[in-house]
């Protein structure tokens, strides 16, 4: 699901050639269908099984955005000229990153290329987010992650995060309180790249398009269960929450669906 901001995080959905205004269909029941169909992200060959959210099984073994490095960039191996795409690795990993604070299902750390913000604050389902520094390339911001690793969780809970059982946290005291111990452990190769963005007023915060929340997590599985229908209560993350169980797009990238609303 493609998103923007304006006084609420907007989802839009493109099916098939079509623009899908999600926003919309708040309050509206939906039926999802999956066809039995899968067809690979990058190459568009029939697959019967998706890996990686939504890569056929040649792509996902071949390509560099399926490699591990990609889930811990601390692994980047591009340096050792064993890429598995060079040139995609200069495009996308050899720009400046930014290492951010967030508040999902409460305080996380997370890295992103600097031209992903604030989408990739919106994939996660954050309520608050904080960019704290920025370094010329995703193996450093890998290394800086780790550091805070030891201090913050780099993981939502997502049951959490879906029925919105968030409070507002300080994010900036949180990153002066761990900051100058992450610091100390750092090689100074990555701290002369390092440069501190960390605002103390500078935290952002974002609604989601909801009429209510769920007490309750149900998560529908398309692989089990072809067909799901339910009232549409919000948007949240990557996921549409139904008042019959939650389901997250992303997940199924790739897959045939058919979608009817009324």
């Amino acid at each position: 699901m493609h998103t923007s901001l304006d006084e609420t995080v907007h989802y839009q959905l493109e099916l098939s050639g079509q623009t899908l205004r999600l926003n919309e269909w708040i309050g509206e029941t939906i039926r999802i269908e999956y066809l039995q169909q899968i067809e690979c992200v990058h190459c568009g060959r029939m697959t019967k099984k998706s890996f990686n959210q939504g890569y056929c099984y040649p792509c996902f073994i071949k390509l560099a955005q399926c490699d591990i490095c990609i889930v811990s960039p601390e692994k980047c191996h591009y340096h050792l000229g064993t890429c598995r795409e060079p040139e995609w690795g200069l495009a996308h990993c050899m720009k400046p990153h930014i290492v951010y604070l967030s508040n999902t299902s409460g305080a996380k750390v997370g890295i992103t290329r600097e031209s992903q913000i604030p989408t990739r604050w919106f994939d996660q389902g954050a309520i608050q987010a904080l960019p704290i520094l920025r370094v010329s390339k995703r193996y450093y911001s890998g290394l800086i992650e780790i550091g805070f690793k030891k201090h913050i969780s780099d993981r939502t809970n997502w049951r959490t995060m879906l029925k919105n059982e968030v409070e507002a946290l300080d994010l900036y005291q949180i990153f002066e309180s761990c900051w100058p111990t992450v610091r100390s452990e750092l090689e100074d190769e990555v701290i002369d790249d390092i440069e501190i963005i960390a605002a103390k007023n500078g935290s952002q915060n974002f609604r989601y398009p909801a009429r209510q929340y769920p007490k309750k997590i149900v998560s529908f599985n398309l692989d089990k269960n072809p067909i799901l229908e339910g009232r549409l209560d919000a948007i949240k993350g990557q996921y549409l929450i139904l008042d019959s169980g939650v389901i997250n797009i992303r997940k199924y990238a790739g897959y045939l669906v058919s979608i009817t609303v009324s």
